[in-house]
């Protein structure tokens, strides 16, 4: 397994060891003694799953304290751009992101800790979009921030994608006061 630091501290690439015959294929997905050998206490308390059809956006969402979420993502299925975007607020990165391209061809995860908004868009109609969270969803706790801000000026590689309601009218992120 290597594990590969980005420039938003605690953002990780985490790319496993995936054993591939005639067969198919054989990987890890998480292993709680691995993880913690590679410095990464993680203990999870809930799974989602999404399916989505090609050029659906989801994000950009989070889960505020006490209930804040930690998430280890990946995709079973398909493909998607992953956004995560640093709001911790004394966090010299705050208000910045990264992204990646996650795919069940690269089986490539991403570790968003606590603190960051995460959002994805898909690339391929049928996409599986698997998550660990660290805590449990709680509706009260929910936040989000407007997927197309142009103050995070965020490249998705799309110009109209499919969203939900709720993430049409999320809060710019001028206006956002961050709980972390």
């Amino acid at each position: 397994m290597e594990i590969i630091k980005t420039p938003l501290k605690g953002l990780l690439i985490i790319k496993p060891d995936v054993f591939e015959d005639e067969r198919g294929y054989f990987f890890e997905s998480f292993n709680y003694g691995k993880f913690l050998n590679l410095g990464l206490d993680l203990k999870f308390l809930q799974d989602n799953e999404s399916k989505s059809k090609k050029g659906v956006l989801r994000g950009l969402h989070f889960q505020a304290p006490p209930f804040a979420q930690g998430k280890l993502v990946r995709v079973m299925r398909g493909s998607v751009l992953d956004v995560a975007v640093d709001i911790r607020k004394n966090s010299p990165t705050y208000g910045k992101w990264e992204s990646i391209v996650l795919s069940g061809q690269n089986k490539w995860m991403y570790w968003i800790p606590e603190g960051f908004a995460h959002g994805f868009v898909t690339l391929e109609d049928d996409t599986i979009f698997f998550y660990k969270c660290t805590n449990i969803y709680n509706k009260e706790s929910e936040g989000s921030i407007l997927w197309n801000d142009r103050d995070l000026n965020i490249n998705w590689g799309i110009h109209d994608p499919v969203i939900s309601g709720k993430d049409k009218v999320s809060p710019e992120f001028r206006a956002f006061t961050s709980p972390f």
